[in-house]
């Protein structure tokens, strides 16, 4: 594509939407065509003109309309009737589409100016103004019209959105508030609370709002955060931790050993309703406190020494400790703030926060602003001063952003066009590592017919796993046989069920269901993404094939999808697990009885006393075995889940231009560790 822009032709004045279309839930937009300005030349000459056609963005419903036209002057007014045009949304920055009359011409949507409510007066007869905002949303408005000469009648829109401020949803700022760095970061986040996130886009800003003791770098390593050094004694069952002087709370107040002794009582404590409290039940009596089995704080094994030193306690040996420091359920949070507004903490305006980065702006479904935190450590090793987080979850579209240079890096592994890869396997910018991420299925095991384990292992039994990641997801992606990565000291993975349709049917058959006769209807839940789609799709054409069953399928929003995990609102969910620290029961603790991550409804006392057993024991060989034997109960005799592969990290980024990024097996990324190695152009 050119980097020439044509000069500004005009903007939108008709309030009347002339064509709408979902571009969340169809697969077409549809286009007036207003006719043709002859320059003057022959027909069929270069220079001839399509009149202006505009597309408005509506964050109500996510559709993008075409809001009218502007003619160019009175004394060129169109002689042609208006066409209609029905272009297929392709993968790519460019549409092409196949009409009649018209010559091949190139649109270039290049992002907005200032906005402001559309009037009349001598500005809107000028027609000079560069955006129209109307209803609270803003335009985007066309830089210019290029034609170019096309036999084959083929027109090619290049619809080219400008990080300038102007996105897909949401309103529009001026071009010279674009930020140092673009990236798109999958969904929207559910929250921005430290205690109540658990997934992978929300940890991304968690952690660049917040800093535990310990912090990630560049390679995913612990190293020192709010605490500058550490002691352990020589059982390995206590820290005490030094807080730095200069640990500072964006209000410019300290950072205290009690601000992190108040944090942890706040997410053990039930009514925060934390998902991830559990990683904090290797401290003492954490678990106990949590279960209301004590009521005394003080029997916890955390205690504010004085100000700057923090002991903590722990039930047994925890190699993974200093590890789990870093994560975002142990990030201090400001309790007496949280106390007095409730859970309009994380509103911008009304947050404090220590990590390397401000919340300047959280607009939802458009975009998070984030400015580097002067009062911040290690401020003097931030290096992008102001980045933007576009929550954009559709592959597609997070892939025309890129393209079009309105985005400077795509880091969910979900973003990647699965169509595009084996193209884009081929470029520079494309940068995949394997990480410890697992894509698994859980299954309903508290009613309805998967609470029968039978029909649990005839589900997972025909599933080719081989065929997903060699026709659909095509990264890299290795079939999971069991639930841990590989890539871990010491593990021992397990063989797995087989795929074996026939086994399958002989188990539904038993569990009263011969060839899928009297199954009742159940449904699939999936996340927005075209990965999770065609996964979906494949999935139910295999049951439906090999056990005569015919599944629905559910698509849900992202915040949606969790709620309807968290209450059991599912029959069979798609899910994912990314390690949070390199070790197999980051995989494995999340199933037992209870646990605020498990979502399955599945209990089983073995699988809990086997966990507990491994977090007591002091042999590390030991330890590894009584995993491993966890590992097979899970996924290949009671099989609460269904492994499907193990995940490629996949990164879109020109590494000419931006550094700071390194593959390393958690998949950590810390924007605070990123840097351009040009200016922007």
């Amino acid at each position: 594509m050119s980097n020439e822009r044509p000069g500004i032709v005009g903007f939108i004045q008709s309030d009347d939407p002339v064509i709408a279309c979902e571009w969340s839930k169809k697969s077409h937009l549809e286009l007036r065509v207003a006719g043709v300005w002859d320059h003057g030349g022959p027909p069929g000459d270069a220079d001839r003109f399509a009149v202006l056609i505009v597309a408005g963005i509506d964050d109500t419903d996510r559709a993008i309309r075409v809001r009218g036209v502007f003619r160019m002057s009175a004394s060129r007014t169109p002689a042609l009737k208006p066409d209609r045009v029905t272009c297929d949304l392709i993968p790519l920055a460019g549409v092409a589409v196949q009409i009649d009359r018209i010559d091949c011409l190139e649109f270039w949507l290049a992002g907005c100016g200032a906005g402001g409510q559309h009037g009349g007066g001598e500005d809107s007869k000028n027609h000079d103004r560069r955006s129209v905002d109307f209803h609270n949303v803003s335009l985007v408005y066309v830089l210019g019209i290029h034609s170019v000469y096309c036999s084959r009648m083929i027109w090619r829109l290049w619809i080219l959105f400008l990080a300038a401020g102007c996105f897909l949803v949401g309103g529009c700022k001026d071009a010279g508030s674009r930020a140092d760095l673009v990236f798109i970061n999958g969904a929207e986040p559910e929250s921005l609370d430290p205690a109540i996130i658990t997934g992978q886009p929300e940890g991304r800003v968690v952690n660049a709002l917040f800093e535990g003791l310990t912090t990630y770098d560049a390679g995913g390593r612990a190293v020192p955060g709010m605490a500058e050094s550490w002691t352990m004694s020589e059982d390995r069952k206590t820290y005490v931790f030094q807080i730095r002087d200069d640990a500072k709370w964006s209000d410019r107040s300290p950072v205290t050993a009690h601000d992190f002794v108040a944090s942890w009582r706040r997410t053990l404590s039930p009514e925060t309703g934390a998902g991830y409290n559990y990683q904090l039940f290797y401290i003492k009596n954490a678990k106990p406190f949590a279960d209301g089995e004590i009521e005394d704080f003080s029997q916890v094994g955390v205690r504010a020494i004085d100000d700057r030193t923090l002991q903590v306690e722990l039930e047994s040996p925890t190699p993974f400790f200093l590890e789990l420091c870093a994560f975002p359920t142990l990030h201090p949070v400001p309790v007496k703030l949280i106390e007095e507004v409730g859970d309009d903490w994380i509103k911008p305006g009304k947050i404090i926060n220590n990590g390397a980065y401000l919340l300047e702006e959280w607009k939802i479904n458009d975009r998070i602003r984030l400015r580097r935190n002067p009062g911040y450590w290690n401020a003097k090793n931030v290096a992008l001063e102001v980045v933007d987080v576009l929550p954009i979850a559709k592959d597609t579209v997070a892939f025309n952003f890129y393209a079009s240079g309105s985005a400077d890096l795509v880091m969910d592994k979900g973003l990647a066009p699965p169509s595009l890869l084996e193209d884009l396997k081929k470029r520079p910018d494309f940068h995949a590592a394997p990480f410890l991420g697992t894509y698994f299925l859980r299954f309903n095991c508290k009613q309805g017919p998967f609470a029968d384990a039978r029909v649990r292992k005839a589900f997972a039994m025909t599933v080719n796993k081989q065929e997903i990641v060699e026709r659909i997801t095509r990264a890299g992606e290795s079939a999971a046989q069991g639930f841990v990565p590989p890539g871990l000291d010491g593990h021992i993975a397990p063989e797995g069920l087989p795929y074996d349709p026939e086994a399958a049917r002989a188990l539904l058959a038993e569990a009263g269901f011969p060839e899928g006769r009297g199954f009742p209807l159940v449904r699939y839940l999936y996340s927005e993404g075209g990965l999770n789609e065609a996964i979906a799709v494949e999935l139910q054409s295999m049951w439906r094939q090999k056990l005569g069953i015919n599944v629905s399928l559910a698509r849900q929003e992202w915040k949606v999808y969790l709620n309807s995990m968290n209450s059991l609102d599912y029959d069979i969910a798609r899910s994912s697990w990314v390690g949070d620290y390199p070790d197999p029961n980051t995989f494995l603790d999340m199933f037992v009885t209870d646990g605020g991550n498990n979502r399955t409804g599945w209990s089983s006392k073995a699988y809990d006393d086997l966990i507990a057993d491994a977090a007591r024991a002091a042999d590390p060989s030991a330890r590894l075995q009584i995993l491993a034997e966890a590992e097979r109960l899970l996924v290949m005799k009671d099989v609460p889940i269904c492994p499907i592969y193990f995940y490629v990290g996949i990164q879109l980024y020109d590494a000419n231009k931006l550094g700071g990024i390194e593959p390393n097996v958690l998949d950590e990324h810390p924007i605070k560790s990123m840097f351009r190695k040009s200016p922007r152009e």
